[in-house]
């Protein structure tokens, strides 16, 4: 049975204890669902990016902080998470069904959610038995990268160029998540 959001979201909060991810072990087909993830999202483009250029914006992606040596393994399965749940949140507004072809929009959310299911084991055992680990002070996802995206697409008033540019983000972020999904698989 799969926990709630809300509980999922606790246990990120106490996932970064100092014995990491140690000895977790994800799905195979878990990075195959971030590609597969990635072919959706660009089969979702509606509208020529090239129109949209005048609404491009810098949205300050943690890139160092995803791709780099920052993240160990310890807190490799909180980011990981964090971002897809991020991401998550924001194809579950009303606005995305709007702006997008359903059908791909409802695949791309099942792929998010099964690869939330996936590190689902890995947070708990985080967690341990005793439900006591406490967070680290390592590297966490500037979590304000998304926070600037929800409200981005609020300023732009949900237009058709403020969601390609949206998208382009979201592809950015899930290239990463690749990048640190298949780092993650090579510590095993």
């Amino acid at each position: 049975m799969a926990l709630p959001l809300s509980l999922l979201t606790v246990l990120v909060v106490f996932s970064c204890g100092p014995s990491g991810a140690l000895g977790c072990v994800l799905p195979q087909n878990h990075i195959l669902l971030s590609k597969e993830n990635l072919v959706l999202l660009r089969q979702m483009q509606r509208i020529s990016t090239l129109p949209c250029l005048k609404d491009k914006k810098d949205f300050r992606f943690p890139r160092k902080m995803v791709n780099g040596s920052q993240v160990q393994e310890a807190q490799a399965i909180s980011v990981l998470h964090g971002m897809l749940q991020d991401i998550s949140d924001l194809l579950l507004t009303e606005h995305a069904s709007a702006a997008w072809n359903t059908t791909l929009l409802n695949q791309l959310r099942m792929g998010l959610y099964q690869q939330l299911e996936d590190l689902e084991p890995c947070l708990l055992q985080e967690m341990g038995e005793g439900g006591t680990a406490l967070p680290s002070q390592g590297p966490t996802l500037d979590v304000r990268y998304f926070e600037y995206l929800f409200r981005y697409l609020e300023k732009k008033q949900y237009s058709d160029c403020a969601w390609e540019v949206v998208r382009v983000e979201i592809m950015r972020s899930l290239s990463s998540i690749r990048t640190l999904q298949e780092r993650l698989s090579n510590m095993d």
